[in-house]
This record gives structure tokens, sequence and C-alpha cells, in this order.
């Protein structure tokens, strides 16, 4: 009989990457789905639905039940709300109602997907890497600071007996980013040639199939109460995007843009985007993020893991392809 897994947060982007990684590797695999949530990464797939919120405590219950192994992947991933404070509240709060539920059930290993958002970037630009722990005053934005409070939650449940490990992609791309994620915006709109210039900044990209299958990895050979880096390549922006341009046959960005000058337009469009109800392209969050390399090692992850990944271009090439494919660059 197979072991059977729940994947939480299944129907999106990277959710939907481990819920794959979890069939190629013969598990008996549920996934859970809010109500509301599109269902397109899951057609075709071999695997259980249930319908549930992981704020709901007897919704959980029931998701769990016969259940060997969780992985916690859903997140409110976002860089900006009209109200910072819901996605605070989804990740901190979801998290511990996933986590008091999997212990309940007798679950005998948690996979939690962190982020490297719950990690502070080194000042000199160095690679930062699991020891570089950030805390909620330190942390730029509700969406940084709330996964710092929610790995914090898991911390303190491992130390009353939680069997779970934590993992902490960076950047992750690739095929399947419906909705499209914050990097996966930049990456349709730097296609379709409407980003003639960008502010600088660094970035550590790998292939979310790559992050997928170190999830399975952290499932067998992590060690209960420790983290994981599943990053990839320090990338620079300027760099990134000049690859999109030359994918889709386009002129890469010309202009290297100031912050300061910026800020201004940043409070505009955060403005707007209360009114109109849609989550601008410039915050003020992002500029303030912009001015650190969020580098990072995953040397941890490759040498007690055996973490691997593909080139970064790899990675890109992929995201433009499925982007182009399912009609996001018309």
């Amino acid at each position: 009989m197979r072991d059977r897994v729940l994947v939480t947060g299944a129907s999106g982007f990277l959710g939907s990457a481990v819920l794959r990684k979890a069939i190629e590797h013969d598990y008996a695999a549920r996934a859970l789905v809010r109500p509301n949530s599109p269902r397109a990464n899951l057609n075709g797939l071999d695997c259980e639905i249930a319908v549930g919120d992981i704020r709901d405590r007897e919704a959980m219950s029931a998701a769990l039940r016969d259940v060997r192994y969780l992985f916690h992947v859903a997140a409110d991933y976002r860089l900006w709300a009209r109200d910072p404070d819901e996605i605070i509240r989804n990740n901190r709060d979801g998290t511990r109602s996933a986590m008091e539920a999997a212990r309940k059930a007798g679950v005998e290993r948690v996979v939690y997907t962190s982020s490297v958002a719950a990690l502070k970037p080194r000042e000199d630009g160095s690679d930062a890497d699991e020891r570089d722990r950030a805390d909620i005053t330190s942390a730029i934005g509700a969406y940084k600071k709330s996964k710092v409070a929610a790995e914090r939650v898991v911390e303190e449940m491992i130390g009353q007996g939680l069997p779970a490990v934590i993992v902490s992609p960076s950047t992750p791309v690739g095929p399947r980013d419906i909705r499209p994620t914050p990097t996966g915006r930049i990456i349709v709109e730097a296609a379709k040639g409407r980003m003639p210039a960008y502010v600088e900044t660094g970035l550590n990209l790998e292939h979310v199939d790559d992050v997928a299958e170190g999830h399975m990895l952290a499932l067998t050979k992590g060690q209960t109460g420790e983290n994981y880096i599943l990053g990839g390549h320090n990338v620079m922006l300027k760099e990134m995007l000049a690859e999109i341009a030359r994918l889709v046959g386009r002129k890469p960005p010309r202009w290297n843009l100031p912050r300061a000058p910026l800020y201004p337009l940043a409070y505009i469009a955060e403005m707007l985007a209360r009114l109109t109800r849609k989550e601008p392209m410039l915050t003020v969050d992002a500029l303030n993020m912009a001015q650190h390399r969020m580098f990072f090692s995953s040397a941890k992850a490759k040498q007690e893991l055996g973490y691997t990944t593909r080139p970064w271009r790899l990675a890109i090439a992929d995201a433009v392809n499925w982007f182009k494919v399912s009609g996001y660059l018309q």
C-alpha cells in the first residue's frame, strides 16, 4: 500500500510542482484546494482532491485522514495588499492551523515550505545562508514579515515535538505559474516589451521543478528541525531581463533607474491600486527590497540532501515558453 501524502496549496505554482513530484515518486497524493481556487494545474493528475481552507481546522483534519506525510506549501504570496495585515494573518495563522492539525492527526513527517524571505540578505552582497535569520522588525514588507512569523510558529511547534523539516525556496520560475507570481509578472511584462527600464537588484533563480524535487529530498533525507535553502543561481536583474528579451526576440531594457526618484510614483501606484483592487507593478516595499542583492547559498541542501538545480537560463526559458503557449504574451 502506497504512503499517502497531502499537499496544501496544490493548485498553485509551487504546490502543483510538489504534487507532481509526489506522484512521480509513487506516493498516493491528496491535494488540498480552496473552493474558489482555479484547478487547471490539477488536470490529468492521479490524485485525490480535498476541498477546504488551511485556516479551517475541521477541513484540515478531514484532509489529513489516513495521511502519513504533509507538504505544507500553501501561502499568500503577494508583495502588496490593500490590507497588509491580511497577508500576515493568512500565512501565520494558516500555518499554525495546518501544523496543529498535523500533530493531532499523528502525521509522521511535515515538510514546511518557508522562504528565503524569512532570511536576511547580507549587507556586503555575499551569499546568505540558513544562519542569516530575519526578524519581524528587519523584514521588509508584509509578505516577508508573514513568512518570518509563520516560520517561528513551526519552529515553536518543532520544539514541542512536531516532526517537521523546513525548506526555504528562493525565487522559483518555470511552468504553471497561473496567477502569476510577482516574479512571473516581471517575466510576462518583460517578454511583452513593457519594461523599457528597471531598478537593478540581484535575485537567486531556480526551476520550480528542482525546488519540488528538493521537497522530496527533504522528506526522506532532511533532519527534523533543520532548515534547508532550496535556491539556484545568483543573477542580476539586468541579466535576467536581457535573457528574456533574447528569448522573445526583443531588445533588452535600456535604462537602469535610480530608486530614490521612484518613491513618489510608487506611492501613487499604491493609491491607484487601492481603488482598482489590482496589484501595482511598482510598490514602496519593492523599492526598499531592491537595495539588497538577494543572493543565497544552497550548500547545506546540496551536501545533506543531494539537492541539484539546472542552469537558470533553462528555468527562464521554460517559464517564457509556458507563458507563451498559455496565452499570457498575446
